[in-house]
C-alpha cells in the first residue's frame, strides 16, 4: 500500500466534494465567504483524521452489529470538541457555521470513509486517507467560497478586491449563485482529470440476479 496515494487521492482524484459530490450541503451553505468555507473544512480536516485513527485503532473491539452506531458516537465526540474548541477561541466562525457545525456528525464523507477504509485498514493510512479527503474537501470549500466571495460581494477574506466603481453580483451569496459556481468549478475539475461518464448496463450491475426487469443473458449479448 503506498502512502502517499492514500494520501493524495483525496485531493484531486477522488475529491469528496467536486469529483464523488459528497458533502454538498455544507459546501452550498458555507460558502458564501472564503474564511468560512476554510474554516469549515479545516473543523471537518479535524474530524476525519481523528475518527479514521480511532475507528482503526477500535475495528478488532467494535461489534458488527453496532457498528455505525459505534462510528457516529466516536465522530460525535471529535464533533463536540471542534465545536467547544471554535466558541472558546472563535466566537465568530462558531456562530458563521451555526448549525452546520454541528451535522459534521452525520457528514457523509465521514462515515463514508469510516465505513469503506478506516474499519478496514491499520492506523497510518487511515489518518493519511483522512487527511488527504480532508485537504480535498478543504480546497474545495475555499475556491468556492472564494468565487463566491469575489463576484458576489467584491472582498476575499474581508480584504476589498473590486473598486468601488463595480457592483458586486449579489447573485453568488445566494443559493443560486451556490448551485451555479458548484456546478462551474465541478466541470473544470471534471476537465482537468479528464473523468469519462461510466457505461452502466445490466450486465455490469451487481444487482442483476435479483432484478426482474434484467434481461436474459442470451438477449443481452445480442444487444
Amino acid at each position: 500500500m503506498s502512502y502517499l496515494n492514500e494520501f493524495t487521492k483525496g485531493i484531486l482524484k477522488e475529491n469528496p466534494n467536486l469529483v464523488m459530490l459528497l458533502g454538498m450541503c455544507p459546501t452550498l451553505a458555507v460558502t458564501t465567504m472564503a474564511e468560512n468555507g476554510l474554516g469549515m473544512g479545516l473543523a471537518t480536516t479535524f474530524v476525519l483524521v481523528c475518527s479514521n485513527m480511532a475507528i482503526s485503532l477500535l475495528k478488532k473491539v467494535i461489534p458488527p452489529q453496532v457498528r455505525l452506531p459505534s462510528f457516529i458516537v466516536i465522530i460525535s465526540g471529535f464533533v463536540t470538541l471542534v465545536g467547544m474548541l471554535l466558541q472558546k477561541f472563535i466566537p465568530s466562525l462558531y456562530d458563521a457555521l451555526g448549525l452546520f457545525l454541528s451535522l459534521i456528525t452525520v457528514n457523509c464523507i465521514i462515515l463514508g470513509r469510516a465505513e469503506m477504509f478506516a474499519c478496514k485498514n491499520k492506523v497510518i493510512p487511515s489518518i493519511l486517507d483522512g487527511l488527504g479527503m480532508g485537504i480535498g474537501f478543504t480546497l474545495s470549500l475555499l475556491v468556492v467560497g472564494s468565487f463566491r466571495e469575489i463576484l458576489g460581494s467584491g472582498t476575499w477574506f474581508g480584504i476589498q478586491l473590486m473598486p468601488d466603481i463595480i457592483e458586486p453580483m449579489t447573485i453568488f451569496i445566494l443559493p443560486a449563485g451556490g448551485f451555479f459556481s458548484l456546478g462551474v468549478i465541478i466541470a473544470i475539475v471534471g476537465k482537468i482529470t479528464k473523468r469519462k461518464p461510466k457505461d452502466i448496463t445490466c450486465t455490469s450491475c451487481p444487482n442483476r440476479e435479483a432484478c426482474k426487469f434484467a434481461p436474459d443473458e442470451a438477449a443481452d449479448e445480442k444487444a
